[in-house]
Order: C-alpha cells, then sequence, then structure tokens
C-alpha cells in the first residue's frame, strides 16, 4: 500500500469510519453502506477475540472494491500487528506511541497510525518519520490541542478519534483547527439500525454527516 495514496484518500474523505462487530453481517453491512456513501477508507477495530476473524470476511468482500483502503485499529502488541497484516491490512492505529510498533511496521512498510496524547509523543512520531497521528481521547484534548500542536510541529498531519460527531458546528471546529481527517465511530452509526440491519437508512446518516463536511469545506475555499 502506498503510504501517500493512502493518506491522499484519508484528507479526500475526510471521515474515517472506525467500526467493530462480532457479526459478519453486520459489520459487512456497515462497511458496505461507508463505501457507498463515499468513505473509502475503513478501520475495523481489534476488540476482542471475533475481530480477526470478522476482518478476514471483510477483507475477502471488498477485495475487488475499487480505491478501498481497510485497516485495523486498537493494535497494541506486533503480534497483533502480524496477524492482520498476514490476512491483508493496509493500514494499522493504536491508541498509543510504541517505538516497538513503530520499528515493525515500518519493517513490513506498512502505514502505522500511532495515538498520541502529548507534544512530547507527537515529536517522537514525528522524528520517527511518521506523518500521520491519531490524537486520542479526542473528547478529552479538544480541538485547542490540535491547533497548538500543528503551531509547534506544523508538517504533522493530525486525525482526532473520540469526540467527533457528525454535526457541522463540531466537525468545522475541528477542521478549523488543522486536522487532516477525522475518525468517527458511535456517533456516526446508530446501533438500534445496525441491530435492524437497516443499513440503508445507515447509509443515509453517513451520506448526511459526508455532505456537512463538504458543504463546509466548499465554501471555506472560496
Amino acid at each position: 500500500m502506498n503510504q501517500a495514496v493512502l493518506i491522499g484518500a484519508m484528507k479526500e474523505a475526510g471521515i474515517i469510519p472506525v467500526f467493530n462487530h462480532k457479526d459478519v453481517d453486520s459489520a459487512l453491512g456497515v462497511m458496505k453502506a461507508c463505501y457507498e456513501a463515499g468513505l473509502n477508507v475503513f478501520e475495523f477495530t481489534n476488540r476482542g477475540d471475533h475481530s480477526l476473524a470478522v476482518f478476514k470476511e471483510l477483507k475477502k468482500a471488498s477485495v475487488d472494491w475499487e480505491d478501498f483502503h481497510l485497516g485495523v485499529g486498537t493494535v497494541f502488541f506486533k503480534d497483533q500487528a502480524a496477524d492482520f497484516i498476514e490476512v491483508g491490512a493496509d493500514f494499522l492505529v493504536s491508541p498509543v506511541w510504541d517505538l516497538e510498533l513503530a520499528e515493525y511496521a515500518k519493517s513490513q512498510n506498512i502505514t502505522w497510525i500511532p495515538g498520541i496524547g502529548t507534544v512530547s509523543e507527537a515529536f517522537q512520531a514525528f522524528k520517527f518519520g511518521i506523518p500521520l497521528i491519531k490524537v486520542f481521547p479526542a473528547n478529552a484534548l479538544g480541538p485547542e490541542f490540535v491547533t497548538s500542536l500543528k503551531s509547534v510541529i506544523p508538517g504533522l498531519m493530525v486525525m482526532p478519534t473520540g469526540g467527533v460527531h457528525p454535526e457541522e458546528s463540531n466537525l468545522k471546529t475541528w477542521f478549523d483547527s488543522g486536522v487532516h481527517c477525522v475518525g468517527m465511530g458511535s456517533q456516526l452509526f446508530s446501533k438500534n439500525l445496525i441491530q435492524e440491519k437497516q443499513f440503508e437508512k445507515l447509509g443515509e446518516n453517513i451520506n448526511r454527516a459526508t455532505s456537512i463536511l463538504k458543504r463546509f469545506r466548499k465554501s471555506s475555499v472560496k
């Protein structure tokens, strides 16, 4: 996976869906709804013993989707990274900064997006050559942290995750702070719609969020 292509796709999408479900059909339905709504980067989180098996099915289903990038999140350890790389993960995301993971991802030529909570961690990532970081937990750190971080490390690209809502005021505040894209999980997906397998309705909600993002992005260029 070409890192520049992936990072460009993340910027274009603006919203990176973050999702996990033990039911394969539910996970497939959510991933397809995201892709059809124009979100062609999808992060399936590694939460629970079912995660690797479900991820394999997602990869099989999406292998022929044009310009689609499927990654895995909540990766803490090298052996977890190895398992998901083996079944075709396009990128890795972690909630923490870890030098061993950084070195392993580099040795495997795969994009790793570490979780950052301090300027010191951000600088370690930047010094290592990592272009994009995950600000986490974003609901605790806030857009002001991103603004301050980019003022001292302007070349670093940022993806906040946690506390991002599909509402114009919230999205605009984050993007005005200088983020590259945002990670969004439970705020983007209705549990009831997933439980009832109403993926068409779920897709409408996702389309609404992407339309909001496109609208204020377009107006900001004028």
